[in-house]
C-alpha cells in the first residue's frame, strides 16, 4: 500500500537505517532531532512493520525493538526467519545472519517466529 511520506516517517526511517542495532521506541524518541510523541512513533513503526520495511523483535521482558536488517541477503526472510542477539550488558539487540531452522507437525502453519538469544555481545565481552 502506498503511504504518503512525512518528515516524521523520514526521520524515523533515517535513524533506523543508520543504526547498527535494533532500537526501542524510547531510544528512537531520545535520538530524534524533531519532537514526536510516543503514540506517533509507535504508529509509524507499526506501519513500517506492515509494509515490511522494518521488523519487530520482542525481547523476553516484552520490550519491543525495531530494525532494518541490511545484513540479510534475502529481504523476504528478514521479517521472521533469523536470530537476534540481546546483550545483557549494553541492553542492545542486533540481527544475526543465522537462519532459523525449525519443524512443526503436519497441519501447523508458522506465520511468525521470535528468536532472541541472550548473553554478552562481541563489543562487551
Amino acid at each position: 500500500m502506498n503511504r504518503r511520506n512525512t518528515p516524521t516517517k523520514e526521520a524515523i526511517l533515517n535513524l533506523l537505517s543508520t543504526s547498527k542495532k535494533a532500537l526501542s521506541q524510547d531510544a528512537i524518541e531520545k535520538q530524534l532531532d524533531i519532537k514526536i510523541n510516543r503514540a506517533t512513533i509507535y504508529r509509524v513503526l507499526n506501519r513500517f512493520c506492515e509494509d515490511d520495511i522494518v521488523h519487530k523483535i520482542v525481547a523476553e521482558d516484552g520490550k519491543q525493538y525495531f530494525a532494518i536488517c541490511e545484513k540479510c541477503d534475502n529481504p523476504s526472510e528478514v521479517v521472521t526467519h533469523h536470530f537476534h542477539f540481546r546483550c545483557l550488558s549494553c541492553d542492545s539487540i542486533e540481527c544475526l545472519q543465522v537462519p532459523v531452522a525449525y519443524s512443526v507437525p503436519d497441519g501447523y502453519e508458522v506465520q511468525n517466529a521470535n528468536c532472541v538469544l541472550t548473553g554478552v555481545c562481541n563489543d562487551c565481552s
